[in-house]
């Protein structure tokens, strides 16, 4: 009888087989807890980038298109008095090759609208170009005067301001209770120049101020008329009389004639001030051509009835 063979089961795995094949490449199976555990991470990222994202745009740090006709353009006062069409039209070309490449920075108001903080000659050159809509930074100041700060340092950057600009923007926002004085508002609207800076800007204040409503082309004014014409106006007011008086009289056609008769009134000779003597504590006596006058708390009716005779009686004696 032959013998039978006897079959060894293995123990182990065949390599190549159903059972190897299944242990090594099927899937493993994942515990409850990690599958949560990856969920909320995954919605926590989420949350962050949302809540940057919020932070980012209340910040003023996204850049959003905004319609043209949404904006209103002088919202603020604005720091330029002129616009140069030489340089409107470079702007304008800039825009049209290549886009608007800086956005513009403006303020939500109500209503759906936005005041514009800076950037007015961009959004004038798009709308020329006949876009609809800008690149916008929306900004959430803090106040008015943080408003007006944005806009003047942006065109301290960009833009060669005249320094009567400067002053008119200062006596602007005086004009709207932001600021109590000129001296205040130079000092705040710009707080990062230099005092030498803010000292030439104060000076054209005083043209601002006494000729405003008389100059035609006060931003071609330059620095040195500028400050001969302030310290004149300071040493005597009544100066600024004569040179609205006279600019009047010369009705300038451009910005060469203007400055012309301002150079011609600086070179006149000052009147003399008249001599004014304190006679007694509250009482000065002034000196002038075919009169003299009294003034002071000390004018008071015993003064004046002494006066009286002694008026009387020096005719009389003079008689």
């Amino acid at each position: 009888m032959a013998k039978r063979k006897r079959l060894d089961v293995p123990t182990e795995p065949i390599p190549g087989s159903l059972e190897t094949k299944t242990a090594v490449s099927g899937p493993r199976a994942r515990m409850p807890i990690a599958e949560v555990a990856s969920d909320t991470a995954g919605r926590a990222a989420l949350e962050e980038v949302a809540r940057e994202m919020t932070a980012a745009e209340t910040e003023g740090r996204v850049i959003k298109k905004v319609p043209l006709k949404k904006i209103i353009g002088f919202h603020l006062c604005r720091d330029r008095m002129v616009v140069d069409p030489d340089d409107m039209a470079a702007l304008q070309a800039s825009i049209a090759d290549r886009g608007q490449q800086t956005p513009i920075e403006v303020v939500r108001i109500g209503d759906g609208k936005f005041g514009l903080i800076s950037g007015l000659r961009r959004m004038e050159a798009l709308r020329a170009l006949g876009h609809t809509h800008a690149l916008a930074l929306i900004r959430q100041p803090d106040s008015a005067a943080d408003s007006y700060r944005a806009m003047i340092e942006e065109n301290e950057i960009r833009a060669d301001l005249s320094f009567y600009e400067r002053a008119n923007i200062a006596f602007a926002v005086v004009g709207q209770r932001i600021y109590p004085d000129v001296r205040a508002a130079v000092a705040g609207l710009y707080a990062h120049a230099t005092p030498a800076k803010r000292s030439k800007i104060v000076k054209f204040t005083v043209l601002r101020e006494t000729l405003g409503a008389s100059l035609r082309f006060p931003t071609a004014i330059p620095e040195h008329l500028g400050f001969a014409l302030a310290q004149a106006i300071e040493a005597e007011r009544a100066f600024a009389s004569r040179v609205s008086a006279a600019l009047r009289a010369a009705d300038p056609v451009d910005a060469a004639a203007e400055r012309k008769v301002l150079e011609q009134m600086l070179k006149r000779p000052a009147k003399a001030a008249p001599a004014r003597e304190e006679v007694a504590p509250g009482l000065t006596l002034e000196v002038r051509k075919g009169r003299v006058v009294l003034a002071g708390q000390g004018v008071d009716a015993p003064l004046l009835e002494a006066l009286r005779g002694f008026l009387v009686s020096h005719a009389k004696n003079t008689n």
